[in-house]
């Protein structure tokens, strides 16, 4: 009995304060609280993902392009000699000491491989059936150079056999070097030589009037790139008449390629004037579309011009950079030049920079008395006592003159002539 009083004692304390509780809590937690308003639950909301913002588009870096040739690398015996070291071997690499800092910037760089590199085994020679030392292509790898030309009129002094082992020397022993003109390999002979520097491609064609006959050796055909027309049943040379193969190479080279340039082997030897052959073709490879022609063969330098040819196109040609190095014996076969072409980059197109494009001006020295090869200087470090210490006056017999070729310079290359500091002026 005394427990169930106890029971409805609690009951009649705890039900009163659980009523004034839940009359407090909606007092200040309800719509009391809020002016009568009931409050709103609001549950945290999920974040949305930002969207991944787009990449801002890299700006079109707009940048130059050099290029730079040499004329005929001309191994006289002198010169050959010049390499010998005392322990009987050969090394050529002083050939290029005089220009070093243009190999060293230049991204294009051409030579033009005058004489054939037939093999040791054959000995050397000199003029008129060359053969030279295969140490002197050693030398141009070394020294930078990624273009070798070798279509000229003494390509096969030693015959298909001399062109054939000179093309698997390349092959073998300078594989990153693009060397154009001759092939091992007659199926290969309609390639289009291309050469690529910071995605722009160069298309390098090289073709020689002939090889110092009338009648082309009929295995020669196919192995050797030739400017003029040939009879391919009896291999008459035909030296007035374009090959038209050299216009159908140019025309597929200008679909395959950002820029397209021709080296002919051409010209009359000994003259520093373009003859009426070397305008008249320059203008047909101009309307074949070239953008650049670098000539060779005349021993001489010939002008440097703008060509414009009827359907608009537009080239620069230099008719003949005479030789880079020899011991002939005419004084204005001593100067010599060196193309420099500046080519603008920009996202949609490349064109050449005039003011950074044209000629610089060199000189050939030798000693005498043994003829040996001593350097090539720019004319514009050429001195007088250099002039009156050339081999050439001993050997030559003739007198050289630092005025002289100050003199064929200007009347030569005229506006196109370009100092050192002109052409290096990004690179110091």
């Amino acid at each position: 009995m005394k427990k169930t009083n106890s029971r409805l004692y609690l009951l009649l304390i705890l039900v009163p304060l659980i009523l004034f509780a839940g009359i407090i809590g909606y007092y200040f937690l309800g719509p009391a609280a809020t002016g009568g308003r009931p409050v709103a639950v609001t549950a945290t909301p999920t974040p949305v993902p930002s969207p991944t913002p787009l990449p801002t588009p890299t700006p079109f870096w707009e940048h130059d392009i050099t290029l730079m040739a040499v004329g005929d690398n001309l191994m006289h015996m002198g010169i050959v000699a010049s390499g010998r070291q005392e322990d009987g071997t050969y090394d050529y690499s002083m050939l290029f000491d005089g220009i070093r800092p243009f190999l060293d910037t230049a991204d294009v760089k051409i030579i033009n491989q005058e004489t054939i590199l037939g093999g040791n085994s054959r000995g050397f020679s000199g003029f008129p059936y060359f053969n030279s030392p295969t140490e002197v292509g050693d030398a141009i790898a070394d020294a930078g150079f990624n273009v070798v030309l070798h279509a000229s009129n003494h390509t096969a002094d030693q015959k298909l056999d001399g062109l054939l082992y000179c093309a698997q020397f390349w092959k073998e022993q300078h594989p990153d070097i693009l060397v154009t003109g001759i092939h091992e390999d007659i199926s290969q002979a309609d390639d289009i030589p291309l050469l690529t520097v910071e995605d722009v491609t160069f298309a390098i064609l090289n073709y020689t009037y002939g090889a110092n006959t009338e009648t082309l050796p009929l295995n020669l055909l196919g192995h050797l790139n030739l400017l003029c027309a040939v009879n391919e049943q009896t291999g008459q040379m035909d030296f007035t008449t374009l090959n038209p193969q050299v216009l159908e190479d140019i025309s597929r080279a200008k679909k395959l390629a950002d820029i397209v340039i021709v080296c002919p082997h051409w010209g009359t030897e000994y003259s520093s004037k373009a003859s009426s052959y070397q305008k008249k073709w320059a203008e047909a490879m101009t309307e074949a579309g070239a953008d650049v022609i670098i000539g060779t063969h005349p021993h001489v330098v010939e002008p440097v011009e703008w060509i414009t040819a009827e359907n608009g196109n537009e080239a620069l040609c230099y008719y003949s950079l005479g030789n880079y190095v020899s011991s002939q014996k005419k004084a204005i076969s001593m100067l010599e030049a060196l193309a420099w072409v500046t080519f603008h980059v920009t996202e949609d197109d490349i064109t050449i920079d005039r003011e950074h494009t044209g000629a610089l001006p060199l000189v050939c020295q030798y000693t005498a008395g043994p003829v040996r090869f001593q350097n090539v200087y720019l004319l514009e470090d050429y001195t007088e006592d250099l002039a009156a210490s050339h081999g050439i006056r001993n050997y030559g017999g003739v007198t050289l003159r630092l005025e002289d070729l100050q003199k064929w310079s200007t009347e030569t290359l005229g506006d196109f002539v370009l100092t050192k500091d002109q052409v290096l002026h990004n690179f110091k």
